[in-house]
């Protein structure tokens, strides 16, 4: 499955739409703006709420929650030791850990289980400026959860970037 995220750069509440590989629009990453901490909402074309994305306010590292309803699902953060590229764990809440890395600001980056992909997200396919492809590689991936990983991350490096 692949989708096309097409991020505005100045948008109020950073809202951006994501569509499938035939152009249909499929979720909503809706920013919530004058917040004291990055708080986003995955929606469907319906508006109904998939998945809850929230820094945490305290920890030693900076840290994102992915929640569906009231059940939280995953915990994104930096990976301790990682000179040469951006690395990223994400634990779920079973105690599986994924990994992100790659070229994480440039778009261009995998996500991993014990060394086999689920996931690629890249710009290479796309010739739309300010969009970046996700391609699910797995079928039993739920779609939403790498879009809602891949917002994590990209969050977290570009906050990052900037302080």
């Amino acid at each position: 499955m692949r989708f096309q995220v097409r991020e505005r750069i100045f948008g109020v509440g950073d809202d951006y739409w994501i569509e499938d590989a035939d152009g249909r629009k499929v979720y909503l990453v809706d920013g919530k703006a004058m917040r004291l901490r990055d708080t986003f909402e995955l929606k469907d074309v319906d508006g109904r709420v998939l998945v809850d994305i929230r820094q945490k306010l305290v920890s030693l590292r900076d840290t994102m929650v992915i929640e569906r309803g009231d059940e939280k699902l995953a915990t994104v953060k930096r990976k301790r030791l990682s000179l040469l590229r951006n690395h990223f764990r994400v634990t779920m809440v079973d105690g599986t850990e994924l990994d992100v890395s790659g070229r994480i600001l440039d778009r261009e980056f995998a996500v991993e289980y014990d060394g086999e992909l689920l996931a690629q997200i890249s710009r290479r396919w796309l010739t739309v400026r300010d969009t970046y492809g996700v391609d699910v590689v797995r079928d039993d991936m739920d779609p939403a959860l790498v879009i809602a990983i891949a917002v994590c991350v990209i969050t977290l490096a570009e906050k990052e970037r900037s302080d």
